[in-house]
């Protein structure tokens, strides 16, 4: 009843809402922000945002080629399977795959993950094992269980780019050693630590990636292993090693892990993104007993629990056959992609740039001249469809500004080609721009004609397209041979030591032969 006596209609319901729905809201004004600003948590002032996750919504777009993220190939993996997996769980294990699973996870999934270990030449005790929500998740609850505001952790420089959002969000003080060819200059890190102790303070964990590292692509030395985990039990300071690419090697020798040296001192951690799916995301911690215990009860906090119905497809993967007969044909196609791109490198990036040759892994750690900035430059190298991670994104203190991480296993060896091209395009303009300014001069191939180059866009997106369809057609149930070895891509590149020594920006003494 309204207020003069008449009965009324109620308001009108819009179509698609019903008289509950909420009303839409205007975007949030400057003083609705503010407002909210006064909510949020200290330590969100120092949170940082993935520079991999930024740029995912761009790189899911059909026109660019994305050498950013460190995606493996899931088109490689055969859809029948994968339907038979699912059939499979569906037919026998339907109800408890749908259901909460136990915080640590899994017993039939620890035994996968010792098989997996077991391959790189550890022996573990599964009742030692937290199945993780993805190798990231390991990095967080290491994070929650051992640091407080302020505590230093020790990382490579450059470190994995994943690992300083995680480090920022618990508002840790990371301190970055530098690497060389052998990985962490362990002499540096422990004059670092003495500086440290002197001013009174401790590492919490030393963080590190010691085989084919993420961004660097380099591994650590035996040696350096050795003396990492020596200096880590004399003082008493935990190591995390990171190791989601160990599997992944292409050539050379495998070497023992920090945890098969020593167990006492170190946290383990990977996962089966890089070996069988990202998109199940299942990683796992191996840590002493006090740790890891403090660790599940992080989790508990976190997730409760790790996906069941992944949890049953990974067990069912292991016991459908060999599970590593998948990682041998990656290695095929991971080896030549990464030698393609290589030889892309060589044929379309100026004299003035250098880049690591990795072993194995995921990525190419390449280096501009001083004077360009690859944040910059990766917004020009938008414009032409293409996308790689600006190395700052690998430190906390604003280096690695002339650097980029490029990565030759998410994508085929055409658009590995065209992607290299249109970033050495783009280089090559600056190059070109900055001897134009300063009178440097230069051997530098003139820019193409904006029509061309709009050209080359649209007809490599096109034969990458019908590329990516015929993948689709594809399985990977027979590895492909191997055409060329890792040495002779070594030799066509013809990286020398000083090269390295510029790349990782490693002093002149303490560059190495070999």
């Amino acid at each position: 009843m309204s207020p003069d006596g008449l009965e009324r209609d109620p308001d009108p319901v819009l179509p698609g809402r019903n008289a509950h729905s909420a009303v839409p809201r205007r975007r949030s004004s400057a003083r609705d922000i503010q407002r909210y600003a006064s909510l949020f948590a200290q330590r969100t002032k120092v949170m940082r945002s993935s520079a991999m996750r930024d740029l995912m919504a761009l790189t899911e777009r059909e026109d660019v080629i994305s050498l950013a993220g460190g995606m493996p190939d899931t088109s490689t993996f055969p859809a029948d399977s994968y339907a038979a997996l699912m059939n499979t769980i569906a037919g026998e294990s339907c109800a408890r795959a749908l259901q909460y699973g136990p915080t640590e996870g899994f017993a039939r999934v620890k035994e996968c993950v010792a098989r997996v270990m077991a391959a790189e030449g550890m022996e573990i005790d599964t009742d030692e094992v937290l199945v993780t929500t993805g190798g990231q998740q390991v990095i967080d609850l290491v994070c929650k269980t051992l640091l407080d505001p302020g505590d230093v952790v020790v990382a490579e420089a450059p470190t994995y780019p994943g690992a300083i959002p995680t480090f920022s969000s618990y508002e840790a003080d990371v301190v970055q050693v530098t690497m060389d060819r052998d990985g962490m200059r362990v002499h540096e890190l422990e004059a670092t630590l003495d500086e440290l102790e002197r001013s009174g303070r401790r590492p919490k964990f030393i963080y590190t990636v010691p085989n084919f590292h993420n961004p660097a692509g380099v591994t650590m030395s035996l040696e350096r292993r050795r003396e990492l985990v020596r200096i880590a039990g004399e003082r008493e300071i935990i190591v995390l090693e990171d190791n989601p690419y160990g599997l992944l090697r292409y050539e050379g020798e495998a070497l023992p892990t920090l945890h098969s040296l020593d167990d006492e001192f170190v946290i383990y951690a990977s996962t089966f993104s890089k070996i069988l799916s990202p998109g199940v995301r299942l990683g796992w911690a191996v840590a002493p007993a006090p740790i890891l215990q403090k660790m599940q009860i992080g989790k508990q906090g976190s997730d409760l629990c790790s996906s069941s119905i992944s949890q049953y497809f990974v067990s069912a993967y292991f016991d459908a056959g060999p599970w590593d007969d998948y990682v041998r044909s990656l290695l095929e196609i991971y080896r030549r992609r990464r030698d393609v791109m290589l030889d892309a490198l060589a044929e379309h990036f100026p004299r003035e740039a250098e880049w690591t040759h990795p072993r194995g892994g995921l990525f190419i750690w390449a280096t501009m001249p001083d004077y360009i900035d690859t944040t910059d430059l990766l917004a020009r190298a938008l414009r032409e469809h293409v996308a790689f991670v600006p190395g700052r994104a690998a430190f906390v203190d604003g280096r690695g500004g002339s650097a980029m991480r490029l990565n030759f296993s998410g994508v085929d060896e055409d658009a590995i080609r065209e992607g290299i091209r249109r970033i050495g395009e783009v280089v090559r303009e600056q190059v070109a721009m900055y001897g134009t300014l300063t009178g440097a001069g230069g051997s530098v191939e003139p820019p193409r004609r904006e029509a061309a180059s709009r050209a080359d866009v649209t007809a490599a997106a096109a034969r990458i397209a019908a590329e990516r369809a015929a993948a689709a057609e594809r399985t990977a149930a027979a590895p492909r041979a191997a055409e060329a070895g890792g040495d002779s891509a070594a030799d066509r590149v013809g990286r020398t030591d000083e090269d390295l020594a510029k790349v990782l920006h490693m002093p002149a003494k303490h560059k190495r032969a070999g």
